[in-house]
């Protein structure tokens, strides 16, 4: 198990728990599971510290009170997520004890660090009610991870996918045990966004998806159920929706400026299609229209945008690159 570095906070984060505690951790709760519910303070896993599962690692802690085992095997993305889920508690915090004193306020987060165990190491999923996966969306290393995942987790532990648009089924069928796996998609950023899709492929048993459910419900985000479709419900209508703005740019009907403000003024959106498109990134979106391509060559609302192609090509992904279609600051348009 690897020691962090750094503030007392993140080595609590990471030190072993006593043999009490782990003894109690392996075994409680799997008969709560397997009626549909995850036992209180139950112990979690979540995998991929990255922008999605440090923040579902911190609802996991803090919402819910789990304990939570995050795998990593980047040390420096494991240090990175940890370092964020700290900064993310103190803002919290900072704001809901304003009027206690910081001492306090460090109590607090340091209480909850204490819930989340760091480790590179896969065998310390084992005893885990749900293992929750967010780790890169490539298809082949996820399929790989689940075949993994199916072998070392214990029988009844819930396998549950984060990804954004592969098929659940087809992870399912990778990890050996599809009735025990189930989609739990998050939004960016997972600490302010109040939605959960709970994914049923085919073989998800009812069971399985009444855990991802529960799971949902108790890190305080609102559940809503979805068949195992290509995107579920939100990507499955926002990246055509992208791709169609991005392809009348591409015939030259309208300017990115003139389509982004006439979808927030006449459609009340909060920002337009080619604003949202940079904030997400012009490589995940191509990378979604790609494997939908591939996977349902007959859909004719899967299209690629040539705009789209030659972004990627030229390394401007958007917001994380600070050029897209527009030009980025950190987290704010520049104007020009």
């Amino acid at each position: 198990m690897p020691a962090w570095s750094g503030s007392s906070v993140r080595a609590a984060a990471v030190s072993l728990r006593s043999t009490k505690m782990a003894a109690t951790l392996s075994t409680r709760g799997l008969s709560s599971a397997a009626k549909g519910q995850l036992s209180p303070g139950a112990k979690i896993g979540v995998v991929g510290m990255g922008l999605m599962g440090h923040g579902i690692a911190q609802l996991a802690a803090d919402k819910a009170g789990f304990q939570v085992v995050a795998l990593d095997k980047n040390p420096q993305a494991m240090e990175k997520g940890v370092k964020a889920i700290e900064n993310s508690l103190s803002k919290v915090y900072s704001k809901k004890l304003k009027d206690a004193d910081s001492s306090e306020v460090s109590k607090k987060v340091e209480s909850i660090m204490g819930q989340i165990q760091g480790t590179s190491d896969i065998n310390d999923l084992k005893g885990c009610e749900i293992v929750v996966e967010a780790i890169i969306e490539n298809l082949d290393i996820k399929k790989s991870f689940y075949k993994e995942l199916g072998q070392v987790c214990d029988a009844d532990t819930v396998l549950a996918s984060n990804t954004s648009s592969f098929p659940i089924g087809h992870l399912a069928e990778a990890s050996g045990r599809p009735d025990k796996v189930v989609g739990l998609h998050f939004f960016n950023p997972v600490q302010m966004m109040n939605l959960c899709e709970v994914v049923k492929a085919k073989d998800t048993s009812d069971a399985t998806f009444d855990i991802g459910m529960d799971f949902a419900n108790k890190v305080q985000r609102f559940p809503v159920k979805c068949k195992d479709t290509p995107g579920f419900v939100v990507n499955r209508l926002l990246v055509p929706y992208l791709a169609q703005a991005l392809t009348m740019y591409d015939r030259g009907e309208a300017s990115t400026k003139d389509i982004d403000e006439a979808m927030m003024r006449g459609a009340g959106h909060p920002m337009g299609p080619f604003h949202l498109a940079d904030y997400i990134g012009h490589d995940t979106i191509h990378s979604i229209i790609s494997g939908w391509k591939d996977m349902f060559p007959d859909e004719p609302a899967f299209i690629m945008p040539k705009c789209l192609e030659e972004l990627v090509a030229e390394g401007k992904l958007g917001r994380k690159s600070g050029q897209g279609f527009y030009k980025w600051e950190g987290n704010k348009v520049i104007k020009e």
